[in-house]
């Protein structure tokens, strides 16, 4: 009797488990890839690799392909604010739709990307139209922003086309017209022919751009969102392109993905050696050691210490350490100068080069 007690037990342990699921809905960091505890960069940045993977025009052979972007920009909308996130966490995806409003925000896809795959028609069809001028920028993002990578929100108040009332000559074009001007006469000269075409008007509205600054970004680096330039009347708006500057840091020098930075050690350190910790860009500790003398100008390497590499940030660059030494002010006694000689060993010695 209690082995069937027990069975019956499990089987309804199982049924409550389900049905829990089923309240909850879906698993959104499931769908996202990322852990419960994921910061909104981590999430950020699994939305915008997923969206490419996943877009339905990337999948066309996939009847489940746009059900699969639907949960994506679902489980974004909901994790990427502190919010419906917390809603969710307590009480599941029914838990957000009874106390947040779902789907009232901006197409997460178009913040990441532009219009990028909304244009329609071929590259070639798209080049043959008319297009609305690119608009180019500089976006100047730290150092550290390069070794760790961030997100980047940028607000664009972009023109967008609304009906108006009346119409517009559109479409106009340059054709040729033949006019008999008597018997056997005729006259043939280019003229402008319009459409009729709806009124239109552009009006500004507020939209949320989400660069990513990805680990090992180069300075110039073009950052492009399709159609969120300029308008066109009668065509396709331009693009909005971002071009990556990196801000002049105080302490570090990058030159590919090698880092490069000065340390001034005392001449007591630079004689007898020292250990320090160096901060890097992350606020990691670089452990230092010198137990022989360290001359004025004197470089050490870090393997693995500089940037990681864009293309594969699992390899990184080195960071080079030179040393200058801070001389004492103080003048030194009769004595000290003489036990220096004796410690020393020295002759004196001058050599007149060229250094440059």
């Amino acid at each position: 009797m209690r082995p069937r007690i027990s069975s019956i037990l499990i089987a309804l342990s199982v049924l409550i488990c389900l049905f829990s699921l089923v309240l909850a809905g879906r698993d959104f960091y499931k769908i996202l890839g990322v852990s419960r505890n994921a910061n909104l960069n981590q999430i950020k940045k699994a939305y915008r690799k997923l969206a490419k993977e996943l877009h339905p025009d990337q999948n066309k052979e996939d009847p489940k392909a746009q059900e699969k972007f639907q949960d994506l920009a679902a489980a974004y909308e909901v994790l990427s604010d502190a919010e419906k996130r917390k809603i969710y966490d307590r009480h599941g995806e029914e838990g957000v739709q009874k106390n947040a409003n779902m789907g009232d925000s901006q197409d997460p896809f178009e913040s990441f990307f532009g219009d990028f795959f909304s244009f329609g028609g071929s590259r070639e069809e798209r080049n043959q139209r008319p297009r609305g001028g690119d608009l180019v920028m500089d976006l100047w993002v730290t150092l550290e922003e390069i070794y760790s990578g961030n997100f980047i929100e940028v607000v664009r108040y972009k023109p967008v086309a609304r009906p108006d009332k009346g119409t517009r000559k559109c479409n106009c074009r340059m054709e040729m017209k033949t006019y008999q001007m008597g018997p056997g006469r005729f006259q043939m000269s280019q003229e402008q022919v319009c459409d009729e075409c709806p009124n239109i008007k552009f009006v500004n509205e507020e939209k949320l751009l989400e660069i990513e600054i990805e680990p090992g970004m180069r300075d110039g680096y073009e950052y492009p969102f399709i159609s969120e330039g300029e308008p066109h009347i009668d065509g396709d708006p331009g693009d909005l392109k971002f071009i990556i500057r990196i801000e002049k840091h105080k302490r570090f020098e990058r030159r590919n993905n090698d880092l490069y930075t000065n340390v001034t050690i005392s001449l007591q350190d630079a004689l007898i050696g020292f250990e320090m910790e160096l901060e890097h860009l992350d606020k990691h500790k670089v452990k230092i050691v010198r137990e022989k003398i360290t001359w004025p100008g004197a470089t050490i390497k870090k393997k693995g210490e500089g940037l990681p590499k864009y293309e594969n940030n699992n390899i990184k660059g080195d960071l080079y350490i030179t040393f200058d030494i801070d001389f004492p002010k103080k003048e030194l006694s009769a004595d000290h100068k003489e036990m220096l000689k004796q410690i020393f060993g020295q002759e004196s010695k001058f050599k007149n080069y060229n250094g440059l």
